[in-house]
């Protein structure tokens, strides 16, 4: 009886069946031709053995956009034109004010924070659009 059970049951392992056994080949018109997908990511490896998505030196620094960023925002941000003051001497006179009191940290409604957040956004920009155009300049972008 134990024969009979084992043997009603098809395709468990049994090594008879499986040998025999070929996968099913469905097609549909909504399916393209059965061929392996391909992986986006799978590319010719150049670096050595191991994929990588970005290049090596993807932020491509130069000490040129620095220097040439700092200058073109220290430039403009020393012209006095806030009641006769500029913002990097405001922002300046600010840290002045609050190192007077250290270590008491700035308070909230300190006007040091509207000049810290203004001067380095700025320069953060600047240095930015320097990256940008000096790198698009030298690779030819525009």
């Amino acid at each position: 009886m134990a024969a009979m059970a084992t043997s009603s049951i098809a395709g468990l392992g049994l090594p008879s069946l499986s040998s025999s056994h070929k996968p099913s080949s469905l097609s549909s018109g909504f399916i393209k031709s059965q061929r392996a997908a391909r992986n986006p990511l799978s590319q010719k490896v150049t670096s050595g053995g191991r994929f990588t998505c970005f290049e090596r030196d993807w932020l491509r620094t130069d000490l040129n956009v620095i220097g040439f960023g700092l200058i073109g925002w220290l430039a403009p941000s020393s012209i006095p034109a806030i009641n006769g003051n500029s913002l990097t001497g405001l922002f300046f006179q600010s840290i002045g004010e609050e190192l007077a009191h250290w270590p008491t940290g700035p308070a909230l409604t300190s006007p040091f924070w509207l000049w810290m957040i203004t001067w380095h956004i700025g320069l953060f920009l600047c240095l930015t659009f320097g990256q940008i155009g000096f790198k698009g300049r030298s690779e030819e972008y525009f």
